[in-house]
């Protein structure tokens, strides 16, 4: 039999409370105001971000997050009262992190956002490639139609993240199969998810009209709650290489995991759809690189490299915080490479969303310094 949460937590340090039951932090908490503006798999919950920064970083401090991916990182800093940058090589991750974290006149956001939900119409332009393939026509006509419309706009941005999210849930795939579909659904078939025969999507013009009145609530929500005068600037880029100016009180970040989500393909509808900047062949454990001896080492190196060259960045002192599943054991290397010092390990529990638990997931939180 499986350990309950609350026998599993007492086994955890309760030196700082990092873990949480379902019950404690329902979904709603873990996805509210703009972190739900586009789903992203891998993300860390804010709440662990507020429970680091307030424990590891000073108050008012600058913070980095050389591996930002959707921008937790970022978004829970200005609600905390920090500066931060986030540096990511996935254009679509650097649209979502900007749109997650700019300064809006509200009342010009809702005028644009409401304008284009009456401007609904079907593209004529066929659909080529994935958009072809993964969505019924009339639902592809919809989304490209839009697509002719955002650059007519001042939150240009904020609409192609509407796009996108809308595009995600308009593919050709199952209701419980949004995460990994793996070829186009046709035929109408048994939903596991809401347990009765389903059909495929065909349109979508109500997911647009849907997430265009949802992402203008986030916005207003997240308005509410930010610290004012505190900024995140948002760099499209490789880690490796990137110069930024000034010094930071921390480094705060969520690597990818080795050969375990495949970064680009996860968003794929969204590089197709906007004609994003393509770097897939820079990605680091992107799953289609598998788990070689190979791809290991070159994760390795990639990781070590980063950490390196933005370590350099802090004060002295400053801590580099690393929230991580090592269940291969790589980041003892890893820290060496980086001339990192490992000074506290914590480790948490993650709950599923779901509650079903198909054995337990831990990450474990690497607290280090520069060597001097």
């Amino acid at each position: 039999m499986a350990p309950t949460q609350a026998a599993l937590y007492r086994e955890l340090s309760d030196d700082l409370h990092l873990s949480w039951s379902e019950r404690e932090l329902p979904e709603r908490e873990r996805t509210k105001h703009v972190h739900r503006l586009h789903p992203y798999l891998g993300k860390f919950v804010p709440q662990l971000v507020e429970a680091l920064l307030g424990r590891y970083v000073r108050a008012g401090g600058r913070v980095l997050d050389p591996f930002a991916g959707s921008g937790t990182t970022l978004v829970q800093c200005l609600e905390s009262g920090y500066d931060a940058v986030g540096i990511d090589v996935a254009a679509f991750n650097c649209l979502l992190m900007r749109v997650k974290t700019a300064r809006y006149d509200l009342q010009r956001l809702e005028a644009d956002l409401r304008h284009a939900l009456g401007r609904a119409g079907r593209s004529r332009r066929r659909p080529r490639g994935y958009v072809e393939e993964w969505f019924a026509r009339p639902a592809a006509a919809e989304l490209l139609h839009f697509r002719s419309l955002v650059d007519e706009y001042e939150h240009g941005d904020v609409l192609r993240v509407v796009l996108a999210r809308a595009a995600r849930s308009a593919r050709l795939t199952a209701h419980f199969d949004l995460e990994f579909p793996r070829v186009p659904q046709r035929d109408p078939y048994w939903c596991h998810k809401h347990r009765r025969q389903c059909a495929p999507v065909q349109e979508a013009g109500k997911f647009l009209n849907r997430y265009l009145l949802d992402t203008l609530d986030r916005i207003e929500e997240f308005e509410r709650v930010r610290v004012a005068g505190r900024a995140a600037d948002v760099v499209h880029g490789d880690s490796a290489e990137v110069a930024l100016e000034g010094a930071f009180d921390a480094i705060l970040t969520s690597p990818p995991y080795p050969g375990l989500i495949d970064y680009h393909e996860q968003h794929r509808y969204a590089y197709e759809l906007l004609e994003l900047d393509d770097r897939r062949d820079r990605e680091l454990g992107a799953a289609a690189r598998g788990t070689s001896l190979g791809a290991i080492e070159g994760y390795v190196d990639g990781i070590a490299r980063v950490l390196s060259v933005q370590s350099q960045l802090l004060e002295p002192e400053a801590p580099v915080i690393i929230v991580v599943n090592d269940r291969r054991d790589l980041y003892p290397e890893i820290l060496e490479r980086s001339s990192l010092t490992l000074v506290d390990r914590l480790e948490r529990h993650v709950n599923r969303r779901t509650g079903r638990r198909a054995g337990e997931y831990f990450e474990s939180i690497l607290v280090c310094v520069r060597e001097t």
